[in-house]
């Protein structure tokens, strides 16, 4: 007499993972999901991180930029027909006369001043970039940190000690036969690129140090002097970065004011200028939200700035990082 065969159980099924399938358990086909709800409740609630910066934001920034703009828009307190009323003289004032010239001077200005800045901040930063003593790159870089950020009635009093009529630089090496004069639109471009330079250092340095090394070894291995690798090589790669760079010493230079009030006051046609005399009453009655006017006009150069300045940056990113 034969007996039946025992059946032999079937193996477990093998999940994703290389291991056995275990009662309790869920599928591959149920755990991607899962993952995946996860990974949109933490997306989710990751921006909660930057919701102090955003309340920083809207009351440092947005709340004053709308009342900035409420104000433009309406007439002041001092206007014959009172104030609050829909008007568009402020605009209109605000681009029209000494206030256009006023405009016209701080972009001039700061178009100049970034220029130079970023000509000649552009090799100091390669030579930082470069150096091989890690003490003075530290030091340099350190140094333009500070000197980025010195400005205002103390960077003038220094130049006004040193390069002013009666400076110690000025009478030293005579240069007033040279027709120099601290008090003027030159000289007022010399002080500002005394933070621009710093500014445009600190600026372009982390993108001098992406250049791999091994694309100037390439270049060399295939003939190129180094005058090519520049033309061909980095300076491409840099332009983003060299015209972001420009851009932020525009927008630095264009928002100066207490330095240039310091040494120059209203001798020299400045929008900043031009807004402050209006905030003190110096406008013709009614005209008292011409300095809100005034105000939007820099808001939207720095706001057409800040988009030239931001796809910029990420396109630079992209190469360097």
């Amino acid at each position: 007499m034969t007996t039946a065969p025992t059946p032999v159980p079937a193996p477990a099924a093998v999940d994703n993972n290389g291991g056995a399938g275990t009662p309790g358990t869920a599928p591959a086909s149920q755990a991607a999901p899962t993952a995946t709800r996860r990974g949109r409740r933490s997306g989710n609630r990751a921006w909660l991180g930057a919701l102090p910066l955003m309340v920083f934001f809207a009351i440092g920034f947005g709340l004053p930029a709308i009342a900035i703009a409420i104000g433009a828009f309406t007439t002041s307190s001092d206007a014959p027909g009172g104030g609050g009323t829909f008007t568009l003289s402020n605009l209109t004032s605000s681009l029209h006369g000494a206030y256009f010239t006023a405009l016209l001077g701080s972009v001039k200005l700061s178009a100049l001043t970034a220029l130079i800045g970023t000509v000649v901040g552009l090799p100091l930063a390669q030579a930082v970039a470069t150096s091989r003593f890690r003490m003075v790159r530290e030091a340099v870089l350190s140094g333009s940190g500070v000197l980025a950020n010195f400005g205002g009635v103390p960077l003038a009093f220094m130049f006004v000690a040193t390069l002013g009529n009666a400076g110690e630089v000025t009478t030293s090496l005579g240069l007033k036969k040279y027709g120099w004069s601290l008090y003027t639109f030159d000289g007022l471009a010399v002080v500002y690129l005394y933070f621009l330079i710093p500014l445009m250092i600190i600026t372009i340095t982390p993108a001098l140090e992406g250049l791999r090394v091994q694309w100037r070894e390439a270049a060399a291995n295939n003939g190129a002097t180094n005058f090519q690798y520049w033309r061909y090589v980095a300076l491409p790669v840099l332009l983003p970065s060299l015209l972001g760079g420009y851009v932020l010493l525009f927008g630095a230079s264009f928002a100066a004011y207490a330095t240039a009030e310091a040494m120059v006051g209203s001798s020299i046609p400045l929008i900043s200028m031009q807004i402050g005399d209006a905030l003190s009453g110096n406008v013709l009655v009614g005209q008292g939200n011409l300095a809100l006017a005034l105000g939007l006009d820099m808001i939207v150069v720095a706001g057409l700035v800040m988009a030239v300045y931001l796809p910029l940056q990420r396109r630079s990113a992209k190469w360097l990082s």
